[in-house]
């Protein structure tokens, strides 16, 4: 009994915190990249939030690792998922997909701007609302092979993930405790997802 009192006192909230979050994280930042309905961004943010609170050291930079990996792969496999669907004569679900959120202006423009600048614009598509679906597509459509678009898509996972984390840890730094500061982090990520949206509705309707 002794020893398990022991072995119970010697592991810290954050250790636990961390064995369930960190995959967890993963998990739904991969899921997130394959079926875009989880809201990935608010996801990283309220993450780093906590890191920002605990003790433990490289907590923050966990965060960083888990969530550009579970990004880099969720994307990578879609790709490929959506390579298959042009290369099959029914086409598949996965492509259908990612044909359905990709409106014909929003691809037209994808495609114009991927041929102009290249990789360039795969790295801001994943750091503009709503913009790696139809910068994929036209990435599909544009027969990249796998290997280019990975190598592309690295510095958009690696930046959308950095961009994330700075909006939690100003998030985590405005406010003394974790819950307060995951609050406005979410809040902030989904003025930002819905911010342009609004204003091409406004600009329409003038």
């Amino acid at each position: 009994m002794t020893v398990l009192a022991t072995a119970t006192t010697t592991v810290s909230p954050e250790s636990t915190q961390q064995a369930i979050g960190y995959p967890s994280l993963f998990l739904l930042v991969l899921i997130g990249a394959l079926v875009p309905i989880v809201p990935t961004g608010a996801l990283v943010s309220s993450a780093a939030v906590v890191a920002f609170h605990q003790t433990a050291p490289f907590s923050l930079a966990l965060v960083f690792v888990t969530a550009s990996t579970a990004a880099f792969l969720g994307d990578v496999t879609l790709y490929w998922l959506g390579r298959r669907g042009l290369g099959s004569k029914n086409g598949s679900r996965w492509l259908e997909a990612i044909r359905s959120r990709a409106p014909e202006e929003r691809l037209t423009q994808a495609q114009e701007k991927l041929a102009e600048h290249g990789v360039a614009v795969l790295v801001l598509s994943r750091l503009v609302p709503a913009g790696r679906l139809p910068v994929m597509l036209a990435c599909l459509l544009a027969e990249w092979t796998m290997r280019r678009f990975a190598r592309g898509n690295l510095p958009a996972c690696l930046a959308w993930a950095v961009t994330y984390q700075l909006i939690g840890i100003l998030g985590g730094s405005l406010f003394s405790e974790p819950w307060e500061g995951v609050v406005a982090a979410v809040a902030l990520t989904v003025l930002i997802s819905v911010a342009p949206s609004l204003w091409r509705r406004m600009r329409s309707a003038k």
